[in-house]
């Protein structure tokens, strides 16, 4: 029973559970989010009837929120997620359909379509976002609970199915969301142990099918294609800038010149003064234009580093639910912060990617904190596993040719 509480008591008085150098990264990001929203909010806040400092204010809020859903999630049995995933999806398809219903029209949206959801005390949220991380862990489980079946084509089939229902909800009015959740959960697919003349014909089916949307959904009134137009002219826009026009890609590429290597100092943005979105969509040219190429390479690094923790967390899990869900979220917040970096610099047309962990938003603040909480609680589940083996290992001599690998049962694999 003392025992008990003592280990009640470590836990309390360390709530950092999982991966150290991941607590790391996730502080220095929101260290940087906080001076780059600093200094970038102004004038998205006052189109939003709020003043500079209430739109700070209201940005230190989620990301204080977000380390404390992270703190939570690092301490719950990863497992239990699996169970729970299921229920999440559900809730998820419902949300995603409420939108086309309820929804609330975006600024941005050119066809005027909803994406947002308003509730009460929580104010505007974002579906997708919440999506995206559930449909990956829900892939997970089926990845698991299915690996002895996954080279038949029913089983491929089958769990392709509830992918195309999650990225169908949320293509029509967030194309570039929808991308990253087919290409992330298509990684998964590649891992797993299926065959590959499947996931082939699926990805070669995908491309053909998103070639012939932009040109049929252009020409043709199509609801579910109705903003056809503005991802064409988003690409042609990209494909042929005009450097003469005043607008947030060439602003944006603008800070990225004039922040040379080592900017043009923290605070001292003057792009930033005429962007709507400095603040979220591309917040890492600002990066740039304050701290100059150094600063937009050392962000960068922290990313790729996080990355590198993640798949060394999944070759260290022996659970094939935990190893799938730590390789799909970490690629989640990799692919989503390459895109963000990638279109702030001018390398990819504009698709309104957040930076995670940087840029101001609560809905998808929050929902990678849910991610990174997620990939915690599988950090410490393998710490606790190794310590334990380490400790009986020391405590009965064996011989280590019999040792066989601790392999906790998994929640969705029975």
């Amino acid at each position: 029973m003392a025992k008990d509480r003592q280990d009640i008591s470590r836990k309390l008085l360390n709530p950092f559970k999982g991966d150290k150098a991941i607590w790391f990264i996730f502080l220095v990001l929101a260290i940087i989010s906080l001076i780059s929203v600093f200094s970038s909010i102004g004038y998205s806040a006052v189109i939003s009837d709020r003043t500079p400092e209430q739109a700070f204010i209201r940005h230190l809020m989620f990301v204080v929120a977000t380390f404390v859903v992270v703190i939570l999630l690092s301490n719950f049995n990863y497992r239990k997620f699996s169970r729970a995933s299921w229920f999440g999806y559900i809730i998820s398809i419902a949300l995603l359909i409420a939108v086309f219903v309820i929804g609330h029209k975006s600024n941005d949206a050119g066809s005027g379509m909803s994406r947002w959801l308003m509730l009460p005390l929580v104010g505007r949220f974002q579906p997708s976002e919440l999506a995206k991380v559930i449909v990956i862990i829900y892939l997970a489980r089926l990845l698991a609970q299915e690996k002895d079946n996954l080279k038949e084509w029913t089983t491929f089939r089958n769990i392709l199915i509830p992918i195309f229902i999650i990225t169908a909800l949320i293509l029509s009015e967030n194309l570039s969301t929808a991308i990253i959740i087919f290409f992330v959960c298509l990684a998964m697919l590649r891992i797993a142990p299926i065959n590959v003349k499947h996931w082939r014909l699926t990805l070669l089916a995908l491309i053909v099918c998103g070639a012939l949307a932009l040109v049929v959904g252009e020409k043709m009134n199509i609801p579910f294609l109705a903003r056809t137009e503005t991802w064409n002219s988003r690409i042609d826009n990209w494909l042929n800038f005009n450097d003469q026009e005043l607008s947030q890609e060439s602003m944006a590429r603008m800070a990225v010149a004039s922040g040379k290597f080592f900017g043009v100092g923290i605070g001292s943005t003057v792009q930033a003064r005429l962007m709507t979105q400095a603040n979220n969509d591309l917040i890492y040219a600002i990066i740039i234009e304050e701290s100059g190429m150094l600063g937009g390479i050392i962000v960068f690094l922290l990313y790729v580093y996080l990355y590198i923790r993640c798949i060394k967390i999944a070759m260290r899990c022996k659970g094939d639910f935990g190893r799938m869900t730590v390789i799909g979220l970490g690629t989640l917040i990799f692919l989503q912060a390459a895109i963000h970096m990638s279109v702030s610099v001018g390398a990819l047309p504009v698709t309104g990617q957040t930076l995670p962990f940087i840029s101001s938003g609560g809905t998808a603040y929050l929902c990678m904190g849910l991610a990174l909480g997620v990939i915690q609680a599988v950090a410490y589940d393998v710490n606790l596993s190794e310590a334990k083996a380490k400790k009986e290992t020391n405590a009965v001599p064996v011989d280590s040719d019999n040792i066989e690998p601790i392999n906790p049962p998994e929640g969705g694999e029975q």
